[in-house]
């Protein structure tokens, strides 16, 4: 059965030569607005036909080191600087931006796991449905950015996957290290099949993920690789003249083959990680300690590494529950240097 058309409309002429700042207008009624709109802003950057590149930010709410990179490049980036065309949003789920959160204030919905969407869904699967059939058939690459949010915290690399496509793979790794960042990933997911990144690379596109850091918060530096990262992935995509800029140590390619990557709690409790962010982890190594916040006197539950690699992403906060994620092993390739 054939899709309505999207109920969301654009303030932008993305076919416009210049720079227009404007919204994607979704209609809501909700108590406090009967006829009200989730306003999602969105620059386009436009100096001749082709290629477009869609820079994304805030898919999660929380995570802040794409929305302020972009929220920045929004108001700095002129039209005669590039050939081409740049599509920015730098909160995708800016109900979730607004509330500070991962997932959106309005439904509840986390972005990330609603595509491609349902223009007669929830607003989540609106939004989802909305850059499914509208944004990125218009794009030739995307650059979506993430980082850890509030109860995460990761090492900052540039991503891409394992695709049927061997060309299209290539591209998006080689974009991925051009990215600049200190780590490049060849990323495992959990749970792919409702990501944007599947939506994206099952039309073709060269597709680029980041990790950017975490805590809820963005730093100094988590910012300067971020920033460095767009221009740097607009340069490798032909959209900016100039040299790509790498790290001063050497770029550190890793691979995350399969989900024994990522270690996962069966205890709540209290997380006392043995190792910090980038550290080397061996097989069988002590490499986080689970304590029993209900009586004093007890021995931790100790969690073993199950492989070798470096500790690539750990848990923020030192609550947890079962199920929750307390660190992530991925393995080292190769030196890029």
């Amino acid at each position: 059965m054939t899709k309505r058309p999207s109920p969301i409309s654009a303030t932008v002429d993305f076919d416009a030569d210049g720079v227009q700042h404007g919204f994607l207008k979704l209609p809501i009624s909700v108590d406090e607005s009967a006829w009200g709109a989730v306003m999602i802003p969105v620059t386009v950057v436009k100096n001749g036909e082709s290629p477009t590149a869609l820079l994304t930010g805030g898919n999660h709410g929380d995570e802040y080191e794409g929305i302020t990179a972009l929220m920045k490049l929004s108001n700095e980036l002129r039209a005669d600087e590039i050939t081409g065309r740049v599509i920015i949003v730098p909160m995708m789920n800016i109900p979730a931006a607004m509330a500070g959160k991962r997932t959106s204030s309005l439904d509840g919905g986390n972005l990330n796991r609603s595509f491609p969407g349902d223009p007669d869904g929830t607003v989540t699967e609106k939004i989802a449905d909305y850059f499914t059939r509208v944004m990125v058939p218009m794009s030739d690459v995307v650059l979506d950015l993430h980082s850890g949010g509030r109860t995460l915290d990761i090492i900052p690399f540039g991503a891409s996957h394992v695709l049927e496509d061997a060309d299209q793979q290539r591209q998006a790794l080689e974009g991925a290290k051009a990215f600049g960042a200190p780590y490049a990933m060849m990323m495992f997911e959990l749970d792919a099949a409702a990501l944007f990144d599947t939506v994206v690379e099952s039309q073709g596109k060269v597709f680029v993920a980041t990790e950017l850091g975490g805590g809820g918060t963005s730093t100094p530096q988590s910012l300067a690789i971020t920033e460095r990262g767009i221009r740097n992935f607009l340069i490798q995509c032909g959209l900016m003249a100039g040299e790509v800029e790498m790290p001063a140590e050497p770029q550190v390619y890793l691979d995350m083959p399969d989900a024994s990557c990522y270690v996962q709690s069966e205890h709540p409790g209290l997380l006392e990680l043995t190792l910090a962010l980038g550290d080397p982890v061996e097989k069988g190594q002590v490499i986080a300690r689970i304590y029993d916040m209900t009586r004093s006197g007890k021995p931790p539950v100790e969690y073993r590494a199950e492989r070798s690699g470096i500790l690539a992403a750990r848990r923020f906060p030192a609550l947890v529950h079962m199920g929750d994620t307390i660190a992530v092993i991925a393995e080292v390739v190769d030196s890029l240097g």
